[in-house]
């Protein structure tokens, strides 16, 4: 059976992440209260993000935007939205 955490973003027991995204104290907190789940839907949004605004990863500035929006994410405050996409599950079909 696989480990399980007390996911944040979810409010219940989900499968956990096999290891730390993240080196430090930063990945320990992520690894502890996120789960798979959680964390796979985070980077596609964040793959998105990076897309759609154009983020160059090694400028701090774009890493502190992204770190702001992973933290909003799982805390399930708003985050930025990519312009244009509609979710799947939104279509309706005539």
């Amino acid at each position: 059976m696989a480990n399980t955490v007390f996911c944040k973003k979810y409010q219940k027991e989900l499968e956990a992440l096999e290891r730390a995204p993240f080196p430090g104290a930063r990945g320990q907190e992520i690894i502890t209260t996120v789960s798979k789940q959680a964390w796979q839907e985070w980077q596609t949004l964040q793959t998105m993000l990076i897309n759609e605004k154009q983020l160059n990863m090694m400028m701090p500035e774009s890493r502190k935007y992204i770190m702001e929006q992973m933290d909003k994410f799982f805390n399930n405050e708003p985050t930025d939205r990519v312009t244009g996409y509609v979710d799947p599950s939104d279509i309706i079909e005539l």
